[in-house]
C-alpha cells in the first residue's frame, strides 16, 4: 500500500523556503473524502479496532495492515461533508498530515517533507509557526518531527509483524460482506488471519508471538473484522442525508 496517499506535493522542509510559514490545526479531512482505506502501524491496532475494521493490503512482495474506511473505492464514510471526523479514532496516517518522512534520492536517508498543496499551510500567520525569527524549529515543529519518527520506527516494526504472518502462512485472501439495503455488496483485494492456521502453530513459535505481543495484534484484527457491519449503517445514514438534501433541492 502506498505510503503516500494523500500527499501530492510533497518537499523537505527547509528554513529558506518555508522559514515564514505556519499550520493550521487540522480539524478538516476533506483532503483525505477519497479514500476507502488508509495504512496503520501496529501500535494503533487496540484503538483502531474500537469502530474499524483492520485488513492487511498489498502486494505479492509486501502485505501492511490497513483500515476499512468505506465501501465503494472514492468514498471514506467517516469524514463527514464539513470535513468533520465521525470515527472514534483517527488513525496516525492521517493525523500525521501535511509531514512525512521521505526518502533522498539515493535511498539512504530520511528527510521530513510537508505537502506544500495542504490547505492548512499557509503565510499568514494563522496556526503554528515551523520556525522561529532566528530560523529554528518551533516546539510545535519540533513535536510533529517526534510524532513522524515514531511513526516510522513503528512502521518498520509492523513490517517485522507482517513479514513473519507471511512466514507462517497465516494470510488468506478475503472478502468482506456488507449490507446493500436488501441486497449485500462485497468487498475484495486484501487479506484476513486464517483462525485455524494461527490455532496450529508449534507452541514455541506462539510463544514467541505472545512475548513480541504479536499474538495480541491477531486477535484485535480478527476482532475487528466484526466492524464491517459499521460500514453498512455509515453508508445507509450517508445514503439517506444525501436524499434528504435532493428532497430540500
Amino acid at each position: 500500500m502506498k505510503q503516500m496517499l494523500i500527499y501530492e506535493r510533497a518537499q523537505p522542509l527547509r528554513v529558506a523556503e518555508h522559514g515564514d510559514a505556519s499550520v493550521k490545526p487540522l480539524a478538516d479531512f476533506r483532503f483525505a473524502a477519497d479514500l476507502n482505506s488508509v495504512p496503520i502501524v501496529a501500535a494503533e491496532f487496540a484503538a483502531a479496532a474500537q469502530d474499524m475494521a483492520i485488513v492487511f493490503a498489498g502486494t505479492e512482495e509486501e502485505i501492511l495492515p490497513a483500515v476499512l474506511l468505506g465501501v465503494e473505492d472514492g468514498a471514506n464514510l467517516f469524514i463527514a461533508d464539513n470535513g468533520r471526523w465521525t470515527g472514534r479514532y483517527i488513525p496516525a496516517f492521517l493525523r500525521r498530515y501535511p509531514f512525512v518522512f521521505a526518502q533522498n534520492e539515493a535511498g539512504d536517508q530520511l528527510s521530513l517533507c510537508i505537502d506544500e498543496a495542504c490547505g492548512a499551510l499557509n503565510r499568514d500567520g494563522i496556526g503554528e509557526r515551523l520556525f522561529d525569527a532566528e530560523g529554528t524549529r518551533s516546539s510545535y515543529l519540533e513535536q510533529m518531527l517526534e510524532f513522524a519518527a515514531q511513526y516510522q520506527a513503528q512502521f518498520v516494526r509492523t513490517r517485522v509483524f507482517c513479514q513473519r504472518l507471511k512466514a507462517l502462512d497465516l494470510l488468506e485472501p478475503a472478502a468482506l460482506s456488507v449490507r446493500d439495503g436488501e441486497a449485500s455488496k462485497g468487498m475484495a483485494g486484501f487479506f484476513r488471519i486464517n483462525r485455524e492456521r494461527l490455532k496450529a502453530i508449534p507452541r514455541e513459535t506462539l510463544g514467541e508471538m505472545f512475548d513480541t505481543d504479536e499474538l495480541e495484534l491477531c486477535f484485535l484484527h480478527m476482532q475487528s473484522l466484526t466492524n464491517v457491519e459499521g460500514l453498512s449503517r455509515r453508508r445507509a445514514e450517508r445514503r439517506l442525508a444525501e436524499a434528504d438534501t435532493s428532497v430540500v433541492q
